[in-house]
């Protein structure tokens, strides 16, 4: 079930639910065993991506960082991930309730940081709760523990190195390393917690 990174959303949503505060930081180090090329160097692997949190831990990262910039119901660390990406944090209110989020932008898009804005709320206000196979997959990753996720390496032929990998435990094999986007809906179900499996699949996030 691959996802061409052409056709993926300029902003993903890359956990179902609210993060605990050990969530958040794991969320954060997603991508942390990821290799130094390109993509992580300018920070092309992390701008877009985007998750709830609870309202304590948005105004916990409020006063621990030193705002780059705080407007109306967003503000910006100003400590960059990589090149001009750095972390936004949202307060929104969503459907007449607060909700807050994290993502990470590329300022030198002046206009991203609203552009994420009015894409949480987009996503966020659907009537039936509903998961994209982006955001599944997504979502498998974020919640698989270092050990068993990965990238490809030079085992594995040159057209599909750096390509997210996770262990997949079909009957037959054992255990078997397996292309994250091409992992089977059943293999996606298995890896989904359960409340997730069932959801309405929707074409885009």
């Amino acid at each position: 079930m691959f996802v061409s990174p052409a056709i993926r959303p300029a902003h993903r949503k890359v956990f179902e639910g609210v993060a605990s505060r050990h969530e958040m930081y794991a969320l954060f180090n997603r991508h942390s065993r990821s290799p130094f090329d390109d993509d992580r160097m300018n920070g092309t692997r992390y701008v877009g991506e985007w998750f709830e949190i609870t309202e304590a831990d948005h105004d916990h990262m409020f006063e621990i960082f030193v705002p780059l910039f705080w407007r109306g119901d967003m503000f910006a660390i100003s400590e960059f991930l990589a090149a001009s990406i750095t972390s936004l944090f949202f307060a929104l209110t969503i459907d007449d309730r607060s909700r807050w989020f994290h993502g990470y932008c590329d300022l030198s898009d002046r206009q991203s940081p609203d552009r994420m804005r009015s894409e949480i709320i987009a996503r966020e206000s659907r009537p039936v709760r509903a998961m994209s196979a982006q955001e599944k997959l997504d979502h498998i990753w974020s919640t698989t523990g270092p050990d068993f996720r990965g990238y490809a390496d030079n085992r594995w032929p040159a057209d599909l190195r750096n390509r997210q990998i996770v262990l997949v435990y079909p009957s037959a094999q054992g255990k078997i390393w397996k292309l994250l986007d091409d992992l089977t809906d059943e293999e996606i179900a298995a890896k989904l917690p359960v409340q997730f499996r069932h959801l309405d699949e929707t074409i885009a996030a």
